[in-house]
């Protein structure tokens, strides 16, 4: 799951997928009607993989492993609606995510993480299977590499 090309524009509702780039901004689609239009660059746009969310640890969770989280507790379903109670947001988002900072991390940005989350799941880009893929052929090269100096050894 690549988020840096889902982008989410101030004062704009939803997300957009990234099609091309120009000199004076961006051509983009929404996610929810499909809709094209250009962006400029005098616009605030945020890529969702340069977001990430306070916590109580040393390091902010990046938003994809925020979705990670979601993913996990909701077993791949809908995480609850956005437009729910403040309570009910801040309830689920502790049990998925319970190093989040609750004094930072304002309600109104839960429910936009979940509405994401949501928007990301309808449209079937929640893929996380490409990154466990990439781990496995980590560790095999990682193998590859333990094993040819010992062959190297072997052929002198």
């Amino acid at each position: 799951m690549d988020l840096s090309k889902i982008l989410a524009i101030s004062g704009k509702p939803g997300l957009y997928k990234m099609l091309s780039q120009n000199k004076s901004g961006f051509i983009v689609e929404s996610l929810t009607d499909g809709k094209r239009f250009p962006v400029f660059t005098h616009e605030r746009v945020s890529s969702l993989g340069e977001i990430s969310i306070f916590t109580t640890v040393d390091e902010d969770l990046p938003l994809k492993e925020i979705f990670k989280k979601i993913h996990a507790k909701t077993e791949g379903k809908q995480a609850p609606d956005a437009s729910s109670d403040g309570e009910t947001i801040k309830k689920f988002f502790l049990e998925a995510i319970p190093e989040y900072d609750p004094e930072r991390v304002y309600v109104s940005d839960m429910k936009k993480a979940i509405a994401w989350y949501n928007l990301l799941l309808d449209k079937e880009m929640m893929d996380f299977t490409e990154e466990e893929e990439v781990k496995e052929t980590e560790a095999g090269q990682e193998e590859a590499k333990i094993i040819e100096p010992e062959q190297a050894e072997k052929q002198e």
